[in-house]
């Protein structure tokens, strides 16, 4: 399945089971309407902030959009690379695979790929559900700053955070960066 209509259909799937409208959905995210319609068609790339207000609206984490939820497929332990899809932020060119199988757990794990000298920024942090994050650097350097607090970190450097706050991700250096982030819900 293409990465932007399993996005189409998870965002579908999460506004239903909540009994949410498109309208209800655009005013707990702050996304219009007709780009939330938009994407739940697949007929729209969302940008990684688009879509962490989404999350933020429907009370999950970023990586929850990822997930493919098969009615027919029983949930398996095991999660292939092969079987993990990328997705390709429109703006930055980040790339994030979520590596974690897709069972109800309370750790979920991604892989990202950040392009040198780019930076995507996530305003949205009035969750509904408490999430903490550790990102931790494989290759190159990237600066995160969380609320007024930056760190500039290197290959082997791992930041703690809870997501209740203003994050932007910067890569400054002169070649793409590598990490793993691992989120839980509190």
């Amino acid at each position: 399945m293409d990465i932007n209509t399993l996005i189409a259909r998870r965002v579908r799937e999460l506004r239903d089971q909540q009994k949410l409208s498109l309208d209800a959905l655009s005013r707990r995210s702050g996304v219009s309407r007709s780009n939330i319609s938009l994407i739940e068609r697949a007929e729209s790339s969302p940008t990684a902030a688009v879509l962490d207000k989404l999350a933020v609206g429907l009370g999950v984490s970023l990586a929850s959009l990822f997930e493919e939820r098969a009615a027919h497929v029983p949930p398996s332990p095991l999660s292939r690379l092969a079987d993990q899809q990328i997705w390709t932020d429109p703006e930055s060119g980040y790339q994030r695979r979520n590596v974690s199988p897709n069972l109800p757990a309370p750790i979920q794990l991604v892989d990202v790929f950040f392009p040198a000298g780019q930076r995507v920024s996530y305003d949205s942090y009035h969750r509904d559900v408490d999430i903490h994050q550790q990102v931790w650097i494989l290759e190159g350097e990237m600066e995160l700053t969380v609320g007024d607090q930056s760190w500039r970190l290197q290959a082997g450097d791992c930041l703690s955070m809870q997501l209740d706050q203003a994050i932007s991700y910067y890569n400054p250096g002169k070649q793409a960066a590598r990490y793993m982030v691992a989120l839980c819900k509190n």
